[in-house]
């Protein structure tokens, strides 16, 4: 299979509100993490970092010009590649552990890691069954409710166990941004991996239902309305609903 240069692995894409979507376009789309960069007055935030295996601070420029905390959606391979290049790396205290001693089997790179995920390799020397997340221990463990604040705006942390135990989803009030992780995105939802919960996966889409978003980036699959944002979680509700009467 073909390999990329370096200087072509991410993809940058500006959008509304001071967010900027990163991506790496040749990794399937299934499998390619949303790496979101937010703007702040006195700091920035970047909510997941990719699988890692080309560098972010040295190929995109923007994760580089301010002070900026790394916050992880979860824990999982393909959204905590890149976190040992920050210095402030943010979690949820469900999965600290997690991200202080990642392993193939506890960030699902096995058995998902191999390279029929890309459509063409990471430059050498990568190798899929070499691949491996760094450690990246959290300066900030998150909890429920905590406000990661960039000075000019705040965003409120929303626990949403379910894909994973730390899940969480990040919440704008003053734009309606919602930021979901891998909870909700727009296209097949992962609800049966080896630390999902189908209980907390119920409570956390009813809980996400409450908010009013008028935008979601989620963690896979381009960004949608607040209008297909509910859509997709009543459709979800609904399906879970009928399975649990026995329709």
């Amino acid at each position: 299979m073909q390999r990329v240069d370096p200087d072509n692995w991410y993809q940058v894409k500006r959008l509304a509100d001071g967010v900027t979507l990163i991506s790496e376009p040749f990794i399937q789309e299934f499998y390619r993490c949303n790496i979101w960069h937010v703007r702040g007055r006195d700091r920035d935030m970047l909510v997941d970092s990719g699988m890692g295996v080309v560098s972010l601070r040295e190929w995109v420029p923007l994760v580089t010009e301010r002070d900026l905390i790394a916050v992880a959606s979860h824990t999982h391979f393909d959204h905590i590649g890149c976190h040992h290049e920050f210095e402030c790396r943010a979690v949820h205290s469900a999965e600290a552990d997690l991200i202080a001693n990642p392993t193939r089997a506890n960030t699902l790179a096995d058995p998902y890691v191999t390279d029929d995920i890309f459509e063409a390799l990471p430059p050498e020397p990568y190798c899929s069954k070499c691949y491996s997340v760094k450690k990246a221990p959290a300066t900030r463990v998150l909890e429920d409710g905590d406000v990661i604040d960039l000075g000019d705006r705040t965003f409120e942390v929303i626990h949403t166990p379910g894909h994973s135990p730390g899940g969480i989803a990040l919440w704008e009030a003053r734009t309606e941004t919602l930021i979901s992780g891998d909870i909700l995105y727009d296209g097949p939802l992962i609800e049966d991996a080896y630390h999902s919960n189908v209980d907390d996966y119920l409570a956390s889409m009813e809980r996400l239902l409450t908010i009013p978003a008028r935008v979601v980036h989620g963690g896979h699959f381009p960004s949608f309305s607040g209008e297909r944002y509910h859509q997709l979680i009543t459709d979800w509700l609904d399906k879970k609903h009928k399975k649990i009467r026995g329709e």
